[in-house]
């Protein structure tokens, strides 16, 4: 599989994603039965939206999803 090259930008948004991706989960994987909603900080979306935005992927989810599959492959 080829390695894919990203600019700066690129990888701050890939990276901002997947910092937002596990905030999400551990908000979710929480103590089971707890009573409070998940929470997800305002500033850890933001900055995912931002970066997005800086990198020309607001609005391109097809081209970031390729991006992020390439630099961050399943195993």
């Amino acid at each position: 599989m080829p390695t894919a090259v990203l600019t700066d930008r690129e990888r701050t948004a890939v990276q901002a994603y997947l910092r937002l991706l596990h905030t999400v989960r551990a908000a979710f994987d929480g103590p089971p039965g707890s009573s409070r909603a998940p929470v997800v900080p305002p500033a850890v979306l933001a900055e995912a939206e931002q970066a997005l935005a800086a990198a020309g992927l607001a609005g391109n989810e097809e081209e970031f999803f390729r991006l992020l599959q390439s630099w961050c492959p399943e195993p």
